[in-house]
């Protein structure tokens, strides 16, 4: 579980394909000088995808994460190449202040940026997204855009909107996104949950 509030911008260091899924080398800006460092076996948000920590280097900014076939096909990590820049964040840890809203690190799909303007300070971002997510998102709900927590602004068919603030266009990806890069989507889980629970209900009556 995550809460969308990315701790750092890593960078990929390697990318060795394997079968159908891909090894990813990964660096953590000064990990190596952390009182705690990463755990083998550890969850690791990688542009809001949760994946496992299976190598770690002792006191070093180095770790390696696989992604498999399924993560490939749902994310923008097989658009990865050494030296991309990733959004990262630990686990969230019992009795930490959640700060964004609950992520769970299951991306569920992808958005394109369609649009991207400047308002003051502020940055709006549109993007278009596959219109079957539309009942999951309304104005002022949360939605998980490359692992950051945002608010959504404008919903419409096909489409949402944000607005970022300067400290996030600062530490995170967000603030080098060109109109047509892709970004990981998840929807916030209350909203499928009960859409699912809806739905339920209506089959039974």
């Amino acid at each position: 579980m995550f809460t969308g509030l990315v701790e750092t911008l890593g960078r990929v260091a390697k990318v060795s394909e394997e079968n159908s899924g891909r090894r990813l080398t990964l660096i953590w800006p000064d990990l190596g000088s952390s009182a705690d460092p990463l755990a083998l076996g550890e969850s690791v948000a990688v542009n809001g995808c949760c994946l496992t920590v299976i190598e770690a280097e002792n006191h070093g900014d180095l770790f390696v994460v696989q992604a498999g076939p399924e993560t490939l096909a749902r994310t923008n990590l097989g658009d990865k190449s050494a030296g991309d820049v990733v959004n990262l964040e630990r686990a969230l840890r019992v009795g930490d202040r959640l700060g964004g809203h609950f992520v769970q690190g299951h991306v569920d799909a992808t958005a394109v940026l369609r649009e991207r303007r400047p308002d003051g300070e502020w940055e709006f971002l549109a993007f278009n997204l596959d219109k079957q997510w539309d009942a999951l998102m309304v104005p002022k709900g949360s939605i998980a855009v490359d692992g950051v927590s945002l608010t959504l602004v404008n919903v419409a068919p096909g489409e949402f909107s944000v607005m970022l603030i300067p400290h996030t266009l600062a530490v995170t990806t967000l603030g080098t996104l060109k109109p047509g890069d892709r970004v990981n989507i998840e929807l916030d889980m209350l909203a499928k949950h009960v859409q699912k629970l809806i739905g339920m209900e209506l089959i039974r009556r």
